[in-house]
């Protein structure tokens, strides 16, 4: 049975995007010759660490989402560990929640694109009553500070 993954890998800065492309690309022929599926792959760029990994302060950051065999988890993150170009690795286990929200995110349902509307949900005459409401609260209370 597959199981959802999600990796955040950090390369060194010292590779090239192309490089790191390419090694990228030889992991995702890695899962899916491990019987694994990639799901999607977020290229993030070279950005700046929150402290330094072997005295390097910026590296490129990957997300890949993908769903694999649990074996075969153990058998990438051996990888990891024995490739140079890997600064750091965080492997996580999705669960169905995870899956959906990652989908969503996807699809833009979730994330900057969408814009908080306070009120949307309410008819619009609560909405207008509300903005008097709001409108009379604040000439009151300027009129009270200019006659202090």
């Amino acid at each position: 049975m597959l199981k959802s993954y999600e990796c955040v890998l950090i390369f060194t800065p010292v590779l090239t995007t192309e490089e790191v492309e390419k090694v990228v690309g030889d992991y995702q022929e890695l899962i899916k010759s491990q019987g694994g599926e990639i799901v999607h792959t977020d290229f993030w760029g070279l950005k700046t660490l929150a402290y330094p990994i072997n005295k390097k302060t910026t590296g490129f950051y990957l997300v890949l989402e993908y769903s694999a065999p649990a074996a075969s988890t153990t058998k990438l993150e051996v990888y990891y560990k024995r490739d140079e170009r890997i600064l750091r690795f965080l492997t996580v286990q999705l669960d169905k929640f995870a899956v959906d929200y990652n989908e969503k995110k996807r699809k833009g349902l979730i994330g900057k694109g969408i814009k908080n509307k306070p009120f949307s949900t309410a008819p619009a005459q609560v909405n207008k009553a509300a903005a008097t409401v709001a409108d009379d609260l604040i000439i009151d209370e300027l009129q009270n500070t200019e006659e202090d």
